[in-house]
């Protein structure tokens, strides 16, 4: 039998930020409130955050907006506390000089994200070639737990009635 590692609600990463009676955590109680956030979602709870290196010039992350809802949806439903932290996006198609350049930075965005917030946990998202490295490596760095959600592979489209590969039909039309 597989023994439960949960943690006791005092022992969360998260408590040392919302636990404590003083002025301090009454400050983070009330700007968390402050966001629209019942006490009871977040104090004794787990805080989860989703690392998000979304934005809308990068083909590999187009669909990770609906990706997000789904994954808080889950958390909230195994008892967590969802909140998704935006990071740098690298999509190698159109970031220039290279993407290679950057990978570095997000990791130590996202260790760095992970370490100044009361986060307990995290699901990575990522999809694109320096992506998946960056996320992971700085979550590794933090040590804290973490589950990496892939972005899955860039599917073929269609052009005038057309199936098109995302790599070898481009020279077909230039």
């Amino acid at each position: 039998m597989v023994s439960s590692n949960r943690r006791s609600p005092d022992e969360l990463r998260s408590a040392r930020w919302y636990a404590p009676d003083d002025l301090r955590s009454f400050g983070h109680r009330s700007r968390t409130k402050q966001m629209g956030f019942h006490r009871d979602e977040f104090l004794g709870k787990p805080v989860i955050a989703i690392i998000n290196p979304w934005n809308e010039l990068n083909t590999c992350h187009t669909h990770f907006p609906q990706r997000v809802q789904d994954i808080k949806r889950g958390i909230y439903q195994a008892g967590g506390f969802a909140v998704e932290l935006p990071v740098l996006s690298l999509g190698e198609q159109l970031l220039k000089p290279t993407a290679m350049m950057y990978r570095n930075l997000l990791a130590m965005e996202v260790e760095e994200v992970l370490r100044g917030y009361p986060v307990d946990g995290a699901v990575l998202l990522g999809g694109c070639d320096k992506t998946t490295p960056g996320v992971i490596m700085g979550a590794l760095s933090m040590n804290l737990p973490f589950v990496y959600v892939p972005g899955g592979a860039m599917l073929r489209g269609n052009w005038r009635g057309e199936t098109l590969g995302s790599g070898t039909d481009v020279w077909k039309y230039w």
